[in-house]
């Protein structure tokens, strides 16, 4: 097993092969626990509602530099447009191929393995290394990180700083590091009316033109012009939904829905009592209604002495400075940048969740080398 953790790409192979699809018992976390108590990690289990969570730290002083991710993986999807097993994790050509190389069994492995080889070449950290690994963050994501963080730091566990495995790489390993995303809104706006003949108007409430003049509203707002960091929130009509066959028919009801990307100028809640005062209770004889969501708030760290840290271990072994961007959807750093400050970097994103997802295998052994860079660096200045 030593020699395996400090290879990132054998522990990735292992990983992979177990079948982890959300929702699942999650053998890649009991891979996992037994590796790191084999570094002399101290690892607990936390599970909820079927979900498996598991914390496991490194030393008992601070600083703690904690590495959160998740083992859980998206449904295979079309088997029989993969060209190789999902969970074989078959390297061909120096690629590796299955479920959950890029995100985000490639990462763990990383870490995992910097981890051992720091332990290996430094000794004991000066502060604590630490893992915080759900299984609970590819569905809905209610008893995973949400319900972990909080039972760690019950349990008295304190983080100083924290890294996220997510894939945040585009066209090449390293060059994007996330600090910060924005926050996102999901919304149904629900027209009510009365159905009727569409020769006789008068005797209807016809929801479509009282749903369309809201849409229209909704498409004139303008949220902001940026934050720092942050590009323009945006809001996005994804569908509208009537289910009305007939063409002399004027129908009882329609719906539509629609997404906002926001950054910190906003709250959700700010947004949705701004929505709800836009839009308002409907006219002629026709209902309007809210029914929304926020599934994240908004966060940004602050370029820093961290950020530095990330970029400065980056830039070491690539040879190149990644940008610090806050763009792509939300992850479960929504959660831990309450906590302590969040920056993620991953490998690359452009197989995650796809038939045939694969991630080159010198990418993993690349990010392992910039995740030791951050051990040493972190402990350095600690």
């Amino acid at each position: 097993m030593t020699d395996t953790l400090h290879d990132p790409i054998s522990l990735a192979q292992a990983l992979i092969r177990q079948q982890t699809v959300n929702p699942c018992h999650d053998g890649a976390q009991d891979l996992l626990a037994d590796a790191l108590e084999s570094l002399g990690f101290r690892t607990k289990r936390y599970p909820f509602d079927g979900v498996d969570n598991l914390y496991a730290r490194l030393g008992g002083a601070a600083p703690n530099l904690c590495f959160a991710g998740h083992t859980d993986v998206v449904p295979v999807g079309d088997a029989a447009g993969w060209t190789v097993d999902p969970f074989g994790a078959e390297i061909r050509g120096g690629i590796m191929y299955g479920r959950g190389t890029s995100d985000m069994k490639g990462a763990i492995a990383a870490f995992v393995s910097a981890s051992a080889r720091y332990v290996a070449d430094h000794g004991m950290p000066q502060g604590s290394i630490s893992l915080l690994i759900t299984g609970d963050e590819e569905g809905p994501g209610l008893h995973g990180t949400r319900r972990l963080l909080p039972a760690v730091i019950a349990d008295g566990e304190v983080l100083d700083h924290c890294i996220v495995g997510e894939p945040t790489s585009e066209d090449r390993i390293a060059d994007i590091v996330k600090n910060g995303r924005r926050g996102s809104l999901n919304a149904v706006l629900k027209a009510v009316g009365k159905q009727g003949h569409a020769a006789y108007p008068e005797k209807s409430a016809n929801p479509m033109p009282v749903l369309l003049d809201a849409l229209q509203k909704l498409r004139a707002l303008k949220l902001d012009m940026g934050s720092p960091g942050f590009q323009p929130s945006n809001l996005e009509i994804t569908t509208i939904d009537v289910g009305n066959a007939a063409h002399n028919v004027i129908p009882a009801q329609a719906t539509a829905k629609f997404n906002i990307r926001f950054n910190p100028n906003h709250t959700g809640a700010d947004l949705m009592a701004r929505l709800e005062q836009l839009i308002g209770s409907g006219r002629d004889g026709v209902t309007l209604s809210l029914d929304m969501r926020v599934t994240g708030e908004a966060f940004y760290t602050q370029p820093g002495k961290f950020t530095d840290l990330v970029v400065a271990a980056v830039e070491a072994e690539t040879g190149r400075k990644p940008d610090l961007t806050t763009g792509g959807g939300t992850s479960d750093a929504r959660y831990i940048k309450d906590v302590c400050p969040v920056a993620e970097l991953g490998v690359r994103n452009e197989m995650a969740h796809k038939v045939d997802e694969n991630i080159p295998v010198d990418e993993i052994e690349t990010l392992c080398r910039i995740y030791y860079r951050l051990l040493a660096g972190y402990f350095a200045a600690a």
